[in-house]
């Protein structure tokens, strides 16, 4: 597959190792409504943050949406836009690995772009994400009138979209809903038992020898594919489909045939990849969405219409997902997936993550009725937790900062053991168990004993301790036990006779470069 070179390619390509793990510090005063909802929304730098998110939702996240800056050579007010190409691709490329973890098997990532840099975008995200996992160049009309600034005016944008995992990504995507004009297409005149339904053509372009049969009519008429052209299947599906009272030929029996699609069994509305403002809605139309919530002065340069943002959640996820939104703006993401009932996760890094997105979050909350609000019947609730990026939770040689909290550190443990997120709350020395490994840590006195020779060592007392939980969670367990400690009384012998692996905190817990 042919690959994108620029300058400091082979750099970036090891930025996203290099990146530390930092902790993630709430501020309690800046989340509001119900902390409890899933939802996070972070300040800082997003390389940073994306990785301080992958010990506990790597693989977790159903959609991401991003709409990183466009590299168009000029200033916005909140970000800088005049990166140079091949800086713009060192910015791009470590991101979208994290994200890439980030996704879930079932999950796919959106990204907003124009002509500056989407097709060299599409590139890197070929090799990131793989070609086959490639599923569409979608172009969003984002103008109502054409641009008098250019003999050929820019009146659109790309959103280019890639799945995690090319063999479940197609059957997980969702169809549009019916408009009330294209519900009103379907008719009965027949008093089908199945209900309202609407005819389509049964005939198919090019040559299939078995799809070449005649058809009689119920009043007799004969019908031959035309020309160029085939019956959609074999006549023994035809015929089964007739006896079921499937095809409709007229009022008098004699019409072409034509297949019904019935109402009672139509998914939705597939979606085109081309979007047109009339559907998903203008850059004027977000502006005076931001407009009415923070004022002229508040104005971002390139908003997206929270009806564009519907779009992209209504196909890529359902209620109760997580959506990922690294460069969140002015909170149009996660303020869509809020009114959506999905779960959200907004990374900002400037000041307006306090200014915009806390505010806009709280109109959320509380009810506001713009953009989406009315036609998903939303009403307010919901909420959020605020977090800033705090210190590193590694020092420079990638050893485990000892003032660490015991589930920040049982979290990355279980992610370098597994490659997988940790769920547990950090009230038991046993992790988790997963495909035959079982994984403790004993750690800031989790026994309650914080004495240098006490709680945070592997003896015969605390390995009773592990191995009588881990009985209960996993009845049968035969395989190995990995356990971290600071130190060890028991000896090769008892490793050897009790399937345990021994690592040494903090000298063997590093970071996952």
């Amino acid at each position: 597959m042919p690959i994108l070179s620029w300058l400091t390619r082979d750099e970036d390509l090891r930025a996203a190792g290099r990146a530390p793990y930092r902790l993630l510090e709430e501020a309690p005063d800046l989340g509001a409504g119900d902390r409890d909802a899933g939802n996070m929304l972070i300040q800082g730098d997003n390389l940073d943050a994306l990785k301080a998110l992958l010990p506990f939702y790597a693989g977790r996240v159903k959609c991401v949406y991003i709409d990183p800056p466009y590299n168009t050579r000029s200033a916005f007010e909140h970000y800088d836009d005049n990166l140079e190409h091949s800086q713009w691709l060192a910015m791009m490329w470590p991101r979208l690995e994290l994200l890439r973890e980030l996704l879930s098997e079932d999950g796919s990532i959106w990204v907003s772009i124009d002509d500056n840099e989407a097709h060299y975008l599409k590139v890197i995200m070929d090799e990131v994400f793989g070609r086959k996992n490639f599923v569409a160049n979608v172009v969003w009309q984002k103008r109502t009138s054409p641009d008098f600034r250019n003999a050929l005016g820019d009146g659109h944008e790309h959103i280019i979209v890639a799945s995690r995992c090319e063999r479940t990504i197609r059957s997980q995507l969702n169809f549009l809903p019916l408009t009330d004009k294209q519900r009103a297409e379907f008719k009965n005149p027949d008093n089908d038992p199945r209900g309202a339904w609407v005819s389509r053509d049964f005939t198919a372009q090019g040559f299939r020898p078995n799809q070449m049969y005649k058809i009689k009519t119920p009043g007799g008429t004969v019908y031959e594919p035309p020309s160029g052209s085939c019956w959609k299947n074999i006549e023994e599906v035809f015929l089964s489909q007739k006896a079921e009272g499937r095809f409709w030929f007229g009022q008098d029996g004699k019409g072409v045939p034509r297949r019904k699609k019935y109402l009672s069994e139509t998914l939705g509305l597939q979606s085109w990849s081309w979007w047109p403002h009339a559907e998903v809605g203008s850059t004027q139309e977000s502006k005076r969405e931001l407009i009415s919530l923070f004022g002229m002065d508040s104005v971002f340069s390139t908003p997206k219409p929270e009806r564009l943002i519907q779009r992209i959640l209504h196909i890529a996820t359902n209620p109760g997902d997580l959506v990922l939104d690294s460069f969140l703006g002015s909170g149009t993401t996660a303020a869509v997936a809020a009114k959506m009932g999905r779960r959200f996760i907004g990374v900002e890094m400037g000041d307006h993550a306090v200014t915009h997105c806390v505010p806009r979050l709280q109109k959320v909350i509380d009810g506001e009725q713009g953009g989406i609000s009315e036609s998903v019947g939303w009403t307010g609730g919901s909420g959020f937790r605020f977090y800033r990026l705090g210190p590193p939770a590694f020092d420079a040689d990638g050893r485990i900062d000892p003032n660490i909290r015991f589930p920040v550190l049982a979290a990355h443990v279980w992610f370098s053991e597994t490659g997988r997120p940790w769920t547990g709350k950090g009230k038991s020395p046993l992790l988790g168990v997963q495909d035959e490994r079982a994984v403790a840590l004993l750690y800031n006195g989790i026994l309650g004993d914080k004495t240098p020779n006490g709680g945070n060592v592997l003896n015969r007392e605390t390995l009773a301790i592990i191995k009588d939980k881990l009985a209960r969670k996993a009845p049968g367990f035969d395989g190995e036990l990995i356990v971290y400690a600071e130190a060890s009384s028991l000896g090769p012998r008892t490793f050897e006779r009790e399937r345990i692996i021994f690592r040494q905190t903090p000298y063997d817990v590093t970071a996952r470069k």
